[in-house]
């Protein structure tokens, strides 16, 4: 009650003050805030750099451990706009790098990711002649894990085994096993035996972008590979023997 009579009081004062107003002043009052811009009218611009730091936070997130999925959920987008957008295959609009940006990494709860990606990679590294015993050496787990990785019996891994893998397959990819004693040309003949038998592509029929999506499958199987030269030595230090984490 009070509210209305306060508003009845505040349009008779208005409508008093308008009186003392020339009209031809109205009329240009009125036109000039009918043409006076809005937050709305004008267009949304994209801040330079913009699609570069959405791109570079959401490698942070994937390297805290989360899944496109665990980041297109915090964002309220849709997974295949995170994928698309960390395959630098689509331009996102304003929106979406706010709301990528907006995602911080305590939000997202640490999971294991697909093993995929890691599972292709040590494959075509085989290829290559690099086998279990010189990947868990290189990778800082057991042979026993890339062998169940490798196999396809892993399903998933942690972050920190994926992220040594890449590491490890960004540099060995095109690059043969040395063959330097009779045990490292034994254990990269059987190596590359094992992938002849499995039918697994080299590195180069493997699409980047494509990797790391679940249930990605590459177009190629088994071709001989000779690579650009030979590997170097890459050794990770393995966890505490305290710690029971599954890699």
């Amino acid at each position: 009650m009070t509210r209305h009579g306060t508003n009845s009081s505040a349009r008779s004062q208005h409508s008093s003050a308008q009186q003392h107003i020339p009209a031809e002043s109205r009329t240009h009052m009125t036109s000039h805030a009918q043409h006076q811009p809005t937050d709305h009218d004008q267009p949304v611009q994209l801040r330079p750099g913009g699609q570069a730091l959405a791109l570079e936070h959401i490698q942070r997130l994937r390297a805290h451990g989360a899944t496109y999925q665990a980041i297109a959920r915090a964002a309220g987008l849709g997974t295949m706009t995170i994928c698309d957008l960390a395959a630098n295959r689509t331009q996102p609009t304003p929106e979406t790098i706010t709301a990528i940006l907006a995602v911080h990494p305590a939000s997202l709860t640490r999971v294991r990711v697909d093993a995929g990606g890691t599972r292709l990679r040590l494959r075509a590294l085989h290829v290559m002649g690099h086998g279990p015993t010189r990947l868990a050496r290189a990778t800082g787990v057991s042979e026993k894990t890339i062998r169940a990785i490798v196999d396809g019996q892993a399903t998933t891994v942690s972050a920190r085994l994926r992220d040594n893998v890449i590491t490890i397959y960004d540099r060995w990819w095109d690059k043969r096993a040395p063959e330097r004693t009779p045990s490292d040309r034994a254990a990269a003949s059987l190596a590359r035996r094992r992938a002849i038998r499995g039918n697994w592509c080299a590195g180069g029929a493997l699409d980047d972008d494509q990797l790391d999506i679940p249930g990605y499958k590459p177009a190629w199987g088994w071709r001989p590979a000779s690579g650009t030269g030979t590997a170097d030595t890459i050794i990770v230090s393995r966890r505490p023997r305290h710690s029971r984490r599954r890699a």
